[in-house]
C-alpha cells in the first residue's frame, strides 16, 4: 500500500503546475512563431531584381591564410590541405620554404597556388560565398586573359601563395587588376574587392603601394602612390587583422595543431607572412602578472631568444638537427634559419607600420565586418615563478594569479577567435570612446560585426546579405 505524507503531496502539486507552466510556456512561443514566421534571409528573393542589373564593376575575391590549394607543379600532387589522410596525419613539413643561405629569400621547391580552398573533410572555406555571388546575385565567375562579357556582372578569385611574403601577393593583385582592366578593354575600370582575413592586409598594401616593395628601408611613408586606390570602387575587409593577431604569435610559438598531427614552428618560421601578422608594435601584448604593460620589442630577435620562442627553444632546435644526416648540416641549416628569422622579422617590422601611416585625402574607405561574441587572445602574460620568466597564453595557465586581478580580461578581448574587435578597427585600444591613436590610420567608412567565429565569416548568411547589399547598392 502506497502511503503519502503532507510534504509529498505538496511536492507533486508543485510538480505538476511546474509542468503546467513550461506547457504553456511553449504553447505561447509557439503561437508566437505561427502568427510571425521567422526565416533566414532568403538571398535570391531579396535580390532576384538586382540579377537583371548589370552595369557593375567586376568582384574581386581574396582570400586569406591557408585559403589557396597549393600543390607540387611537377608532379600535380596535392600539398594543401590534400586528402583526408593529409589533413589527420601529416605534419606538412613539405610545404616549408627552403631557404638561400645567401640571400635568405624563400625558394618555391616547385609548389604553386592553383585553386581557393572552396572546403574540405566537410568544412565550407569560401565555397558558400562563391556560390551566393552566382547565385543570389547573379554573377558570373571569369578568369583572366579570357573574353569577358561586360554588359554582365563577374566576379573573379585571386588565389595566391599565402606563404609568401604579402608584398610579394600584393603585386601579383596589382598584376591581376591589370590584366581585368585588359579584358574589359577599360584602363579606367574600377572592381570592388572583398577580402578576408590576411587578404585584408594584401588589398591595403595593393591599394597604398600597388607593384613596389617600400619596406626594403623605413621611407615608405615617402612612397605612397595610391597605385590601386586609383583601380578600386569599393573596400570590403572580413575578419582582417588590421593590427595583427596575438593568436597567430601564440600558433608561431608553439606550432599548430591539424589531425593527430602538428605543423611545428620550424616550418610555419618559413612562411614570411605569417610574422607580418604580428601585433603591431603599438599593441599592448605583453603584460606582466600585475597586468603592468612590459616594454618588450616583438620584432627584435633578442626578444625571441630570451623567451626561448619557435626555433629558439633548444628542443625544436634538437628536432630540426636530427633530420639531418649529420650535426654540422643540421647546425649550419640553424645558422641560416637564423638569420632569415631575424630578417623577416624586420620586413614584418616595416610592413605592419606601412598600412598605418596616414593616407592623401583622396582615398577608398573600408567596409569592415567581423566578430565579436568570441573570447579571443589578445595579450600574454609573463609569469614569475621559482626566478623563471614563464610565458602564460591562456587564464587557466597561470601558476600564482594575483587575487584581484581579472586575467580573463587581461588575456582575452571579444572578436572571432583569431582577430579581435579591437584589431579589426584599427585601435589599440578597445573602448571606442577613446580616440585611435595618432599614428594608426584607417580609413573605416562603416563596421558590421557578427556571433560567428573566423574560419566561418565568410559562409555566414547575414554576412553575404549585407555584403550583396553593400555591393550592390548604388551610392
Amino acid at each position: 500500500m502506497i502511503r503519502f505524507t503532507y510534504r509529498s503531496i505538496k511536492l507533486l502539486i508543485f510538480n505538476r503546475y511546474v509542468l503546467i507552466g513550461f506547457v504553456l510556456a511553449a504553447v505561447f512561443i509557439a503561437g508566437i512563431f505561427a502568427n510571425n514566421k521567422v526565416f533566414a534571409p532568403d538571398l535570391h528573393r531579396l535580390y532576384m531584381e538586382s540579377m537583371m542589373v548589370n552595369d557593375q564593376p567586376p568582384v574581386v575575391l581574396i582570400h586569406g591564410v591557408l585559403g589557396s590549394k597549393l600543390r607540387d607543379k611537377n608532379t600535380n600532387k596535392d600539398l594543401w590541405p590534400g586528402s583526408a589522410s593529409r589533413l589527420f596525419l601529416h605534419d606538412y613539413s613539405d610545404i616549408a620554404f627552403d631557404i638561400d643561405p645567401d640571400t635568405l629569400i624563400p625558394m618555391s621547391n616547385n609548389i604553386e597556388a592553383y585553386a581557393i580552398s572552396e572546403g574540405a573533410v566537410g568544412k565550407d572555406f569560401y565555397g558558400k560565398i562563391v556560390r551566393t555571388l552566382g547565385d543570389a546575385a547573379g554573377y558570373k565567375y571569369a578568369k583572366i586573359g579570357q573574353e569577358v562579357d561586360s554588359k554582365q556582372k563577374n566576379y573573379y578569385v585571386f588565389h595566391y601563395d599565402w606563404r609568401q611574403d604579402n608584398v610579394i601577393s600584393a603585386g601579383q593583385l596589382a598584376d591581376f587588376i591589370d590584366q581585368i582592366q585588359i579584358d574589359y578593354g577599360n584602363p579606367d575600370l574600377k572592381v570592388d574587392i572583398v577580402a578576408h582575413s590576411m587578404g585584408g592586409l594584401i588589398s591595403r598594401y595593393y591599394i597604398r603601394y600597388g607593384k613596389q616593395d617600400v619596406i626594403g628601408d623605413n621611407d615608405f611613408d615617402k612612397k605612397i602612390t595610391m597605385y590601386g586606390g586609383d583601380h578600386v570602387r569599393r573596400v570590403i575587409l572580413l575578419g582582417t587583422p588590421n593590427l595583427g593577431s596575438v593568436k597567430t604569435l601564440n600558433l608561431f610559438i608553439n606550432g599548430v595543431d591539424i589531425g593527430l598531427k602538428q605543423i611545428g614552428t620550424e616550418t610555419i618560421s618559413t612562411w614570411p607572412s605569417l610574422y607580418q601578422l604580428f601585433p603591431h608594435p603599438l599593441n599592448n601584448w605583453i603584460v606582466n602578472s600585475k597586468g603592468e604593460a612590459l616594454d618588450r620589442d616583438l620584432f627584435n630577435v633578442e626578444t625571441w631568444r630570451r623567451f626561448q620562442w619557435s626555433i629558439f627553444d633548444p628542443k625544436i632546435r634538437q628536432r630540426i638537427i636530427a633530420k639531418y644526416d649529420s650535426q654540422q648540416e643540421g647546425e649550419e641549416y640553424l645558422a641560416t634559419l637564423d638569420r632569415y628569422f631575424e630578417k623577416r622579422l624586420e620586413r614584418a617590422r616595416r610592413f605592419v607600420w606601412s598600412l598605418t601611416i596616414p593616407l592623401p585625402d583622396e582615398h577608398p574607405e573600408l567596409t569592415i565586418f567581423g566578430g565579436g561574441c568570441t573570447l579571443t587572445s589578445a595579450r600574454i602574460v609573463v609569469e614569475e615563478v621559482e626566478g623563471e620568466s614563464l610565458i602564460r597564453m591562456y587564464p587557466k595557465e597561470l601558476s600564482n594569479p594575483i587575487e584581484g586581478i581579472d586575467y580573463d580580461a587581461l588575456l582575452l578581448e571579444p572578436g572571432d577567435g583569431s582577430v579581435t574587435k579591437a584589431s579589426l578597427l584599427g585601435r589599440n585600444i578597445l573602448d571606442p570612446s577613446i580616440k585611435r591613436h595618432e599614428y594608426i590610420f584607417l580609413p573605416l567608412k562603416q563596421s558590421f560585426f557578427l556571433c560567428v567565429k573566423h574560419s566561418n565569416l565568410t559562409g555566414n548568411l547575414n554576412f553575404q546579405d549585407n555584403l550583396l547589399n553593400t555591393l550592390l547598392s548604388r551610392d
